[in-house]
């Protein structure tokens, strides 16, 4: 068995903002989409077929370019929760507009969202199953067919869903393949473990190894770590360009940004060395990764603070956080570069169910929430960033490093 051992934004109100580190990365610019949305997930999709890049969030969508919101779908809430965690673009119906998925963690399924067309109107919601409390979900392809499959962060149950053309041609199916409970925990992510080409399925408790037929073989699991409650995701990812993948996954509900370098021991088995990214930012809930840069690799790992994940927790009044990191092969070393930079909530109430991000964090507060979308929004050539959380919704325009 292998083991791991531990080494020591609606364009008004927009505000600039310098990167932290070197001369020469880009510079950016928030816009306010919804300064009072408390939704925690958006996706980017040209939803009324314009040309344009809208954002869809919760009950609402955000046309392109001025972010006029048009309704979606009533979403209920519980406590300071919105029972949406995902919003995944994808066709599901195969009529040519863009639909959504979506999971819920109260509501305990995973559903898709059917976009009405240029007619508009509510979307149709369409159950895809009800696997549990799902927190959070990505499209990955695991299946290998180079169509990204919906994974979502069911915290009791380990399952996936191919998305599969219908016989028939119109639209998709969604096949769930269920791994079980043992795996099970806060946190879910893929990459390629072994380096054999796959997209392998990791966990907080060890990896599912992909076969070579990943919808109809059986994936083999390998219990080879335990990193407690992690965020969404977890990444497998050759970091320091040496041959082995490594992994790269935050703490959802503590301090704490990690990677566990991956080397062989004598035996040839993995040994997994944990260091800090970055050991300031607390609740981290999600990453992704981009070409921020503009080098054409995309290298660059995005992640940030969830605004108040919960309202009592380590770090839950601290300053919101949305920043990109780069590795430095010469000193093994992670450079970090700021986006955004949050004040502290300085009055919250002592009692978590007063807490509220909209009052007690300052206007303009910008996190991760559980979903930050990477994305060439205004087309001009470069990544920028889409940012939801309980304290709004914000876009970070990226202006390059020239303007």
């Amino acid at each position: 068995m292998k083991r791991m051992m531990i080494a020591a934004a609606f364009a008004a109100g927009a505000s600039w903002l310098a990167s932290s580190a070197s001369a020469g990365e880009p510079k950016w610019k928030q816009h306010t989409i919804n300064g009072k949305s408390e939704f925690e997930a958006a996706g980017v999709l040209d939803v009324d077929g314009d040309g344009k890049l809208d954002v869809v969030s919760g009950d609402t969508w955000y046309q392109a370019p001025d972010w006029k919101p048009h309704p979606v779908r009533p979403v209920d809430r519980v406590g300071t929760y919105y029972n949406d965690f995902a919003t995944l673009p994808i066709d599901a119906d195969g009529d040519g507009d863009i639909d959504v998925v979506t999971a819920s963690y109260f509501g305990k399924d995973v559903a898709w969202l059917e976009n009405p067309g240029k007619g508009g109107g509510k979307w149709a919601h369409h159950p895809i199953d009800t696997p549990g409390t799902s927190e959070a979900a990505a499209a990955v392809d695991l299946s290998g067919d180079g169509v990204p499959d919906i994974l979502p962060n069911s915290t009791n149950v380990v399952v996936w869903y191919e998305v599969a053309k219908k016989a028939d041609g119109k639209g998709v199916e969604f096949k769930k393949h269920d791994f079980g409970t043992a795996a099970a925990g806060h946190g879910v992510g893929s990459g390629d473990v072994n380096g054999d080409g796959r997209v392998d399925l990791l966990t907080p408790k060890g990896w599912f190894e992909a076969p070579a037929d990943a919808s109809r073989e059986t994936w083999a699991w390998h219990p080879d770590w335990e990193l407690g409650t992690t965020g969404i995701q977890i990444t497998a990812k050759d970091v320091d360009g040496d041959g082995l993948s490594d992994l790269v996954y935050g703490m959802g509900h503590d301090f704490g940004l990690y990677w566990a370098k991956q080397s062989k021991g004598v035996d040839g088995k993995s040994v997994w060395t944990k260091a800090p990214i970055d050991e300031t930012v607390a609740s981290v809930h999600t990453q992704l990764w981009a070409d921020v840069d503009g080098d054409g690799k995309a290298d660059e790992l995005i992640s940030g603070k969830r605004v108040y994940a919960h309202e009592i927790e380590p770090g839950a009044t601290d300053g919101s956080l949305v920043a990109w990191y780069k590795f430095d092969p010469k000193s093994s070393k992670w450079n970090k570069h700021v986006v955004f930079q949050g004040q502290p909530a300085k009055n919250a109430p002592e009692k978590g169910a007063d807490r509220l991000a909209l009052r007690d964090f300052p206007a303009g507060t910008a996190g991760t929430g559980l979903q930050v979308t990477a994305i060439d929004i205004d087309r001009d050539g470069d990544v920028d960033l889409v940012c939801p959380g309980k304290s709004g919704l914000y876009l970070f325009e990226n202006l390059g490093s020239g303007k």
